[in-house]
């Protein structure tokens, strides 16, 4: 593998770390706010979902590590995958910038290593 997937299927692993930490345990602090343009009571009616979501969040970092520690390319290329879906789902559903932020590098990170 390049060291450019390398590097894009890590930050990707990251950044699902990120929205984890955002999710269960900033959702309703100033950042999570921010993030997320909610309101504290939006924010407080909906923790519960969002730690939820962050754990699933947690779960495809999981399965990008896991595959790259286990040299496990699939268990990579799947996990991957999965977070380009869940990326377009929220894109669609939710916000267009979830595609940009989440589902496009991971997209980069499968084109690049399917290059190499």
């Amino acid at each position: 593998m390049s060291l450019i997937a390398l590097l894009l299927t890590v930050l990707v692993a990251v950044l699902h770390l990120y929205f984890l930490v955002l999710e269960m345990f900033l959702w309703t602090r100033p950042l999570g706010l921010k993030t997320f343009r909610n309101t504290p009571e939006k924010a407080e009616t909906t923790r519960v979902l969002a730690a939820n979501q962050g754990l699933y969040n947690g779960f495809l970092a999981a399965g990008i590590v896991a595959g790259l520690v286990m040299a496990q390319p699939v268990l990579v290329t799947f996990s991957l995958a999965c977070v380009v879906v869940a990326g377009c789902y929220g894109a669609y559903s939710v916000s267009r910038r979830i595609f940009m932020i989440q589902a496009l590098p991971a997209i980069l990170a499968l084109v690049l290593r399917a290059l190499v």
